[in-house]
């Protein structure tokens, strides 16, 4: 009885001290946990997901299946040159790595003049893990644009759209390498913010696409497309200011395809030709000049054997118009002469002498040096 007793009293004290949460197990030797009340069990919890048969359409949205659609053809391009080794030798290094898109299966890829600029070698890192040497084909730094060729058949391809369809507020996405390879094929989402944005870049005004699809270093040369996986721009560059975010740019499509085809076909973009140097009030302020005039660019230089030089413009002459379309700065005369085809005659309005006079120039092609 005492033993009995005595084991019953220490098993009773035991229990009061952890608050009543054992109870004894007649007729057993050991002591059950008591349950709290609506307990949920730990297995039911974490249980694997049911596999889906198929991804809902409220996933799979127009993003997705662009993303899935240009992804397998945006390549990263990794640009390398010779560079002097503390041990004095030279070792070919990496300069920097941006993202093309393989447009044709052939091994053919838009990119950017920038991403390729100065390179000794190239290499082009696909989607599907492949590493292969590429060539540049032809460069143009005037739109940053450039075609790198690759030695393969059976690549997967982007198709290129229509830029001048675009809608603002439409979907936009980027897809692209930023910071380098470690984030290939990152894929970003954003709308169209604006069009024809006009962007001065040295003596050239562009035309751009806005996106606020986050675009960084890395992105150059990727593709921007649109929400039916169609290709609409090649990201180009961002506004890189302290709180400035979401202003990214794309050179459209439309303006890229006849370049890429020159560059395939030529190695260089075929422009037009007038034959002259020329100061803006900017530029001459930059050279430490003043200049009087209100309107037009001021004549520094003409070359005689020029176009400009043999319909008789002169050093001196301040050009008002071309075509039709006033100038007042270095990028205006470079865009109005740009756009007319090779051989065609223009009309320029000048000033000499304070008389305003009208000339015709039949404008040249570009000589290669140029």
């Amino acid at each position: 009885m005492f033993k009995k007793f005595g084991t019953l009293f220490l098993i009773g004290v035991f229990g009061a001290l952890i608050g009543g949460s054992l109870v004894l197990g007649y007729g057993n030797d050991f002591l059950v946990k008591s349950k709290p009340q609506n307990s949920i069990p730990m297995q039911g919890l974490l249980q694997a997901p049911t596999a889906q048969a198929q991804v809902s359409e409220a996933r799979n949205t127009p993003l997705v299946r662009a993303a899935q659609t240009v992804g397998p053809a945006v390549v990263g391009i990794t640009n390398k040159a010779y560079a002097r080794s503390s041990f004095n030798r030279k070792e070919l290094v990496e300069q920097g790595v941006g993202s093309g898109v393989i447009f044709d299966a052939n091994g053919y890829i838009a990119t950017n003049n920038h991403v390729v600029e100065k390179a000794q070698e190239i290499t082009v890192s696909l989607a599907d893990g492949r590493v292969l040497t590429g060539r540049v084909l032809g460069a143009d730094p005037a739109t940053d644009l450039a075609v790198v060729k690759v030695e393969a058949t059976g690549l997967p391809t982007a198709t290129f759209g229509d830029s001048d369809s675009l809608l603002v507020g439409e979907p936009a996405i980027a897809i692209g390498n930023p910071l380098g390879l470690e984030f290939k094929g990152s894929v970003t989402a954003g709308v169209i913010s604006a069009l024809n944005r006009s962007i001065e870049i040295g003596e050239r005004k562009f035309k751009l696409i806005q996106t606020d699809a986050a675009i960084n270093p890395g992105n150059s040369g990727g593709a921007l497309a649109n929400a039916d996986g169609v290709v609409i721009g090649i990201n180009s560059a961002k506004i890189s200011v302290a709180g400035v975010e979401g202003i990214g740019f794309s050179i459209p499509i439309n303006t890229a395809r006849p370049i890429l085809q020159s560059l395939i076909e030529k190695g260089r973009v075929v422009r037009p030709y007038l034959g002259v140097g020329i100061l803006d009030r900017n530029t001459a302020a930059a050279y430490g000049y003043e200049l009087t005039i209100d309107k037009g660019v001021y004549l520094v230089q003409v070359v005689k054997s020029g176009p400009a030089g043999k319909a008789g413009i002169k050093e001196g002459d301040v050009i008002l118009k071309i075509a039709g379309i006033e100038i007042n700065s270095v990028a205006d005369l470079r865009g109005a002469v740009d756009a007319q085809p090779v051989g065609s005659t223009v009309n320029i309005t000048i000033i000499r002498n304070g008389n305003q006079h009208a000339v015709n120039v039949l404008l040249e092609e570009m000589p290669s040096q140029q």
